[in-house]
């Protein structure tokens, strides 16, 4: 990237709050634009900043992961890597479903953190290299119920709109919305749903059922 990547760190730890800050500022091609003790300044600093990432603490009062669901709602351009100590898959899973792109363990050096959020800011996603056996086991297994069940109640609306035909921009001007964050909820529903095409998303969400009211025959 060309541009500075613009970061907000957030740990409820002042010393290693205080050491990520510092070594992510000294970092190349990284500003550190903001800085929280828990979930919910986390979440208000992101909706300040609008950060290209968002790198924080899984355990911080407020719930880390919550503080995921929130700023992967609130600012779905904002990428999320969560830093914690824990190896659980059921955590790793957890930390994706909440919107997360990376998931890096608390024993990394800043150079490897540093290139984590790099990474992450390209649009690449991010395991630490000692859990993702476990976690691509973990995905491997048969899920059930539908996949629509990983998507947001926003995620749900943009995919009913484009079942219907609407396109990016019609789809913004109906919910209130940039073009450009209509774009990132595409990307992530699509991600989520594992499908390559807008098409494919919408065929999909009829199979499943989730488009059954836009077919409701009252006026």
């Amino acid at each position: 990237m060309s541009e500075r990547i613009r970061l907000i760190v957030a740990d409820d730890h002042p010393l290693l709050l205080d050491g990520v800050v510092a070594a992510m500022g000294a970092a190349d091609g990284i500003e550190v634009v903001g800085q929280a003790g828990d979930a919910s300044g986390a979440v208000r600093v992101a909706r300040e900043q609008l950060p290209d990432v968002a790198l924080l603490d899984v355990n911080m009062p407020g719930e880390g992961l919550q503080a995921a669901r929130d700023i992967a709602l609130a600012c779905p351009a904002t990428k999320i890597v969560m830093l914690t100590v824990s190896e659980d898959e059921d955590d790793i899973m957890a930390a994706m479903k909440a919107g997360a792109s990376g998931y890096a363990l608390k024993g990394i050096s800043a150079r490897e953190l540093a290139a984590v959020v790099r990474s992450v800011a390209a649009g690449e996603v991010y395991i630490a290299p000692a859990l993702a056996w476990g976690m691509l086991r973990e995905m491997g297994r048969p899920r059930p119920g539908s996949p629509l069940d990983e998507l947001s109640a926003r995620e749900r609306e943009v995919l009913e709109l484009v079942a219907a035909g609407l396109t990016n921009a019609e789809i913004g001007g109906r919910l209130g919305l940039a073009e450009k964050t209509i774009k990132h909820y595409m990307t992530n529903l699509l991600g989520k749903l594992q499908v390559s095409s807008r098409v494919e998303a919408a065929v999909l969400a009829y199979k499943e059922g989730a488009m059954a009211k836009s077919k409701d025959p009252r006026p």
